[in-house]
């Protein structure tokens, strides 16, 4: 039987796929490289342009937060600051003409469930602000108010008055509209007391001397109540405008003071 030969110009399967596999790579064979990606977009090649964006809108918004507070008048929930020269409890004393004296206030006697005490009665103490203005001209509210026989005793802040007789649950120490509220217990008063233990008329068209129509307001909202009506509590801000114009209402910054 002949010996079987095979052709040697005749290659096998797995020759021709090494073959075609190190076509690329010997010499003479075409090289085709990978498809390169496409190149970034310019503002990725200059980092420097974004960084320096960031900061003019950075260094706009701190100038706009500057430029609003600077402009803007120290405010608080109840619209602009009091001002004036600190008095002897820390807040601003009231300037001008007073819109009455204390000669027609009560000397002793109980005015509306009110009661005059040899001492203070501190189980309840809290503070309410009273301003006044007749025609835009703000009217101070007298010291002593509530307080019979008052002696002023003197500070480096003015003068600060107290009893020698007794203490209404109403009073007033310092020209400061600061209306002191200490009572035995937990009562509810209202501006329209205060008023009757100052001997003094509170209405819709009157406040003490001064006549016209009344604008209320209370911790800088409009109070379209009887002004008789409203209450005096902590830290309340209360402001009576008679005629006009009428001021931007004015609140105390309590956390200064000694209140």
């Amino acid at each position: 039987m002949p010996k079987n030969t095979r052709n040697p110009n005749i290659r096998t399967t797995s020759q021709n796929s090494r073959n075609r596999q190190g076509a690329t790579k010997g010499p003479g064979r075409v090289h085709h490289a990978p498809t390169p990606p496409p190149p970034p977009p310019s503002w990725y090649r200059r980092p420097w342009i974004v960084v320096s964006a960031a900061a003019v809108v950075l260094v706009a918004v701190v100038i706009g937060v500057v430029a609003a507070t600077s402009s803007s008048p120290t405010t608080n929930a109840g619209g602009t600051m009091v001002s004036g020269p600190p008095g002897p409890e820390g807040v601003p004393l009231e300037q001008g003409t007073l819109l009455a004296s204390i000669a027609t206030a009560a000397a002793g006697r109980t005015v509306d469930q009110v009661q005059c005490n040899t001492n203070e009665q501190v189980a309840y103490h809290v503070h309410t602000h009273l301003s006044v203005y007749v025609d835009g001209q703000l009217r101070p509210i007298p010291a002593g108010i509530g307080i019979v026989a008052p002696v002023a005793q003197p500070t480096a802040q003015g003068p600060f008055d107290e009893a020698s007789h007794c203490y209404y649950w109403l009073h007033v120490h310092a020209q400061d509209g600061v209306i002191h509220i200490e009572s035995p217990a937990g009562h509810s008063y209202v501006l329209g007391q205060f008023f009757d233990i100052w001997g003094q008329t509170l209405s819709a068209h009157q406040v003490g001397p001064a006549r016209g129509t009344v604008t209320a307001f209370l911790n800088g909202r409009r109070y379209r109540g009887d002004p008789r009506t409203i209450p005096l509590g902590s830290h309340e801000d209360v402001q009576l405008d008679v005629g006009t114009p009428v001021v931007t209402p004015k609140s105390v910054n309590w956390s200064v003071t000694s209140l």
